[in-house]
């Protein structure tokens, strides 16, 4: 059996992002999004939300880029000396290496952060974070904490398969080499993640298909990972949006490839290759 969950990041950041969202949902194959708490357009990303209740929305939860949630007093160690979040994952790894962020204060932010979508009348489906985050321990561990707080079970398997099938699209593509070199360098974290996991008692995919296409993610690549012999629950992640002058100002390298995915997404192949492979397309609600 196989089910599979298309999910698109990144709901909040900005309206462009949202309505691609929400355009992928009704007229393409995404079935779940995670919402960003300080994304600058999280308001209108609930409104859509509570529009579309056939889209499961989960947390992405974020401690790189943006403004925290909780009040700064709370989380000084974690913050820039503007007050921001680290701007890139290496920066917030530098500060986890050197232990000068204590654990509790990035379980104060994740906690606010699902307090604020929470508070909006949003049952979470699940939880994942901006730029992978979680796999580091020590965000996995404070994830734990925060996510078990608000009764939350499921949490993205961000490790995705060094070998997967992913289509010819990319492979000579220099953003796909580095992709896949990212994609590698995390794995010696997955033993240390599976344990976490079992402890917490957190339901999560088999598999995860998306971080060597970011950026590249077109209709051959998805139907080249429908097609691929795996077996039990998958998610494909994705970025889809509608390029605006509001998102080329966004701090984010993802821009028209935005609306490349979104186009992708939107194939109506893609929904009869999933009938045709006897592939499930589902949310969190449907695992967890």
């Amino acid at each position: 059996m196989k089910r599979l969950i298309i999910n698109a990041d990144d709901f909040g950041f900005t309206r462009g992002v949202n309505n691609g969202i929400v355009q992928a949902h009704k007229q393409g194959i995404v079935t779940s999004t995670t919402i960003m708490a300080n994304g600058q357009a999280f308001n209108e990303a609930v409104e859509l939300a509570r529009e579309n209740p056939g889209l499961g929305v989960g947390c992405h939860l974020s401690i790189v880029g943006g403004r925290p949630v909780a009040p700064a007093t709370q989380i000084r160690s974690l913050l820039e000396s503007d007050g921001s979040l680290p701007p890139t994952w290496t920066r917030l790894a530098l500060k986890l290496t050197r232990r000068a962020v204590p654990p509790e204060q990035i379980v104060i932010e994740f906690r606010a952060q699902l307090e604020r979508i929470t508070r909006c009348g949003i049952k979470l489906t699940h939880v994942d974070t901006h730029k992978h985050s979680h796999t580091h321990p020590q965000v996995m561990k404070a994830l734990a904490i925060a996510a078990g707080e608000f009764g939350i079970k499921c949490v993205r398997n961000p490790f995705e398969n060094v070998f997967a099938r992913v289509g010819l699209a990319g492979v000579a593509n220099w953003s796909f080499v580095k992709q896949s070199a990212l994609s590698a360098a995390i794995q010696p974290s997955v033993i240390q993640f599976k344990r976490v996991i079992r402890k917490a008692g957190f339901e999560t995919p088999n598999r995860f298909f998306g971080v060597k296409l970011t950026g590249m993610l077109d209709s051959m690549a998805i139907r080249s990972m429908m097609e691929a012999p795996w077996e039990g629950t998958a998610e494909l992640m994705c970025h889809p949006g509608i390029y605006d002058e509001e998102l080329e100002q966004a701090r984010t390298r993802l821009k028209r490839e935005r609306e490349r995915e979104l186009e992708a997404l939107c194939d109506p192949s893609l929904r009869l290759i999933a009938e045709r492979h006897g592939i499930e397309l589902i949310d969190y609600r449907g695992l967890c």
